[in-house]
Parts: C-alpha cells; structure tokens; sequence
C-alpha cells in the first residue's frame, strides 16, 4: 500500500497544474528533483544510523532501534510535503473543491502509512498505546504545514512537486528496501509479492475512483 501511495504522490506532482505556479521549470522535472532527493536524503540517513550502534527507541536497540527510526523519520518528513499539499489546494484556484479532494485522498494515504508505523513496531513487543500515538505523530506535520501554505500559498505552489516527488521517493525507498524486504524475510516471497500486488492494485483503483469523483 505504501508503494501505491508512493505512485499516486510522484503522478499528483508530475501533473500538478496550478494558473498560480509561476516556476518555469516543468512540473515532470521538479517532481524527478524531488525524488532523487528523497531517495538520496534516505539513503544518507540510514548509513549515519547504522553508524550509531548505540541508538535506542524504548527497549528496542541496535539494528531493530535504526529500522524503526528510520520508518518514523521518513513517514514524518513526507508529512510535512503533504501538509504543504492540503494548504496550497485550498489557497489555489481552485480553491475548496480541489481542497477538500486532496485532503480525502492524503487521508486514504495515512491509512497504509499508519498500518507500516504499527506493522513495524507492535511485532517487537512496543505496548499498542506507544505505537497508536507514533503513527498519529508521523502524519501530525500535516495540519501544522497546511496552515503556513494556505495563508502563504503563493510561495509554497512552486516547491509542491518537489515536496511530493521527496515524500514519495522516499516512500518508495523505504517501502521497498525495509518493509518489503522485512515481510520475504517473514512470510515468503510468493506470499509477499501477492499481498503487495493485492494491496497496490487496491489504492490505485481506490485513486482511480476519487479521480473519477472529482
């Protein structure tokens, strides 16, 4: 699903089209800056990780404590460009209308980032409660940045595809490097690979309808 999710961000920036957007480099290449960063920011951060042996999340420690910080890092980060996302589609021309569907669609998306967050932690023991509040406070930069980037809209509109292309690089990265290669490693690769071909087709044809409704 987080794969799925990751798609539907890098399509929303490479064909983000806003009478705003006074940038004059094309949505496409923006949203490819932003995913070649996301990816190298990511993979920057887990080898300063892995340099510190020492880290610790509760009672978790070592290899175990860097994975997950890793997934809360990234999930909170790409928060912060949806957020961006929910201000700049209420401020823009089109104003409540696209507002409202972007808002509905990034809340689909929480679904899947959410169930990663919890996937990730309750299998090592962490009390339901501790994981519960950490995958509230990994989608928390959402509200907190669409406020900025609706009264501010005109300055966000041109870094959107960037911060979409980030989040969904990033995404990607992590969905593909860390829970992807956790779940073969747990189950199988057949039975992987059928979970998550079910689990993208369900969020494209879940997207595919809003599209379709909007």
């Amino acid at each position: 699903m987080m794969i799925a999710a990751s798609y539907s961000l890098i399509l929303e920036g490479c064909t983000f089209n806003e009478p705003d957007d006074v940038s004059e480099i094309s949505s496409h290449l923006r949203t490819i800056i932003g995913v070649t960063l996301g990816i190298g920011f990511i993979h920057t951060t887990k080898s300063f990780l892995e340099k510190h042996e020492d880290l610790k999340v509760g009672t978790l420690a070592g290899a175990d404590a860097r994975r997950i910080l890793l997934i809360i890092f990234v999930m909170t980060l790409h928060s912060f460009s949806e957020g961006v996302g929910i201000g700049v589609s209420f401020g823009g021309s089109n104003g409540i209308e696209l507002g409202v569907f972007i808002s509905a669609s990034l809340a689909i998306h929480n679904v899947p980032e959410g169930l990663a967050v919890a996937i990730a932690l309750l299998p090592r023991k962490l009390p339901c409660l501790t994981a519960a509040l950490w995958c509230v406070m990994t989608s928390l930069p959402q509200p907190l940045m669409a406020v900025p980037a609706f009264l501010f809209c005109h300055y966000f509109i041109p870094i959107l595809p960037v911060g979409l292309g980030f989040a969904g690089g990033a995404m990607a990265w992590v969905a593909l490097f860390e829970l992807l290669k956790e779940g073969i490693k747990d189950t199988s690769l057949l039975t992987a690979t059928i979970l998550s071909t079910i689990s993208l087709g369900s969020m494209i044809s879940i997207q595919g309808m809003m599209d379709d409704r909007s």
